[in-house]
């Protein structure tokens, strides 16, 4: 089903094609969209011990919404849709949700963020989609850093994922967040997995999304590129690619990269548009909603009407995040799992 745009979005926009456009000028053409904010992992820079208060499930877009909402960003522009939670595969259903949309015309790129746990069986069924790339989050390689950062002993599950990832020839990015005094040792290992896999290893900086307000003291971009250098053999930076700035290592096959979320240092160029599982619309991480599908979609809305709100949902998105978060009403206090990662 084709969306029916307003005559005023008519035509070629700033954007060329993408009529989600900002005041900025930036044409959004990524949409992250969140199945579950439910998680098998409970890692310290994500949410408590003891989880979160999970959305009641009648609060959660079914498939048949989540699969209109993607229709109709698509519709808008979008190309790249990426799948999150939570952790998406606890969902039952993700993987029959990720063939359908796959087939939706425009759509370009399928890619998911997953943690890998419980996923290595499933591979396959991944692979035969195709979805054109998964992001692993994979914090540690050693057995006890991995269960404190996680709280759950789960290190042989994700890397039976990554193994069987690799075996399926899909593109895989393991990514790593750095959070002081829990797991900086682990930087040097994973950056070493590069050295004989086809993977990009990505590093984040530690960010206040932990559900409890608290800024998690991490290493900043600059320092995490400077342990690198210091450790790895020398690097060659290949330039940006989304929010990441990627490096080759000599004799690498593999690449590393680095995520400054914490800094903030890609706003000017950032095309993401975030829908979490309950509808809010986020056009940046670290500001408020700006728009609620959920009810729209319950009382029937037209492509055509979801169109507009998203549109809406855009139309008034601040230059950047530090921006963002200083209009908020409210003090960050939010879980990523909530958001989605």
């Amino acid at each position: 089903m084709a969306v029916v745009l307003a005559p005023a979005a008519r035509g070629r926009a700033e954007g060329g094609d993408c009529h989600l456009v900002d005041p900025q000028g930036r044409a959004l053409r990524y949409l992250r969209l969140s199945v579950t904010d439910r998680c098998n992992l409970r890692c310290r820079y994500c949410m408590g011990a003891a989880g979160l208060d999970w959305v009641p499930r009648a609060e959660i877009l079914t498939w048949e919404e989540l699969e209109q909402v993607v229709r109709v960003a698509v519709g808008l522009g979008v190309r790249k849709v990426r799948i999150t939670g939570g952790e998406p595969f606890v969902r039952r259903g993700t993987i029959d949700f990720l063939a359908r949309i796959r087939r939706l015309p425009g759509l370009e790129r399928l890619v998911v963020t997953t943690n890998g746990v419980g996923l290595a069986g499933r591979v396959g069924r991944l692979a035969a989609i195709p979805v054109d790339g998964v992001n692993l989050s994979l914090d540690a390689l050693d057995r006890d850093r991995f269960l404190q950062m996680s709280r759950r002993d789960r290190l042989a599950d994700c890397l039976a994922t990554l193994d069987a990832l690799l075996a399926a020839g899909l593109t895989v990015k393991v990514n790593a967040v750095v959070v002081a005094g829990m797991n900086e040792a682990e930087i040097v290992p994973l950056a070493e997995l590069a050295r004989f896999l086809p993977i990009e290893v990505r590093f984040i900086e530690a960010m206040p999304f932990g559900g409890d307000g608290v800024r998690h003291t991490g290493w900043p971009a600059s320092r995490i590129l400077a342990h690198l250098r210091g450790h790895l053999p020398p690097l060659t930076e290949l330039g940006a690619t989304g929010t990441a700035m990627r490096y080759q290592a000599a004799g690498f096959r593999g690449q590393v990269g680095i995520i400054a979320g914490e800094s903030r240092a890609f706003c000017s160029t950032c095309d993401r548009l975030r829908v979490t599982a309950r509808g809010e619309v986020k056009s940046c991480l670290y500001g408020e909603a700006s728009g609620w599908l959920l009810p729209r979609l319950r009382s029937g809305a037209s492509d055509g009407e979801l169109a507009e709100l998203l549109r809406g949902a855009v139309a008034h998105r601040h230059a950047d995040g530090r921006a963002s978060e200083g209009a908020r009403r409210n003090r960050l206090v939010v879980s990523m799992a909530a958001i989605g990662g």
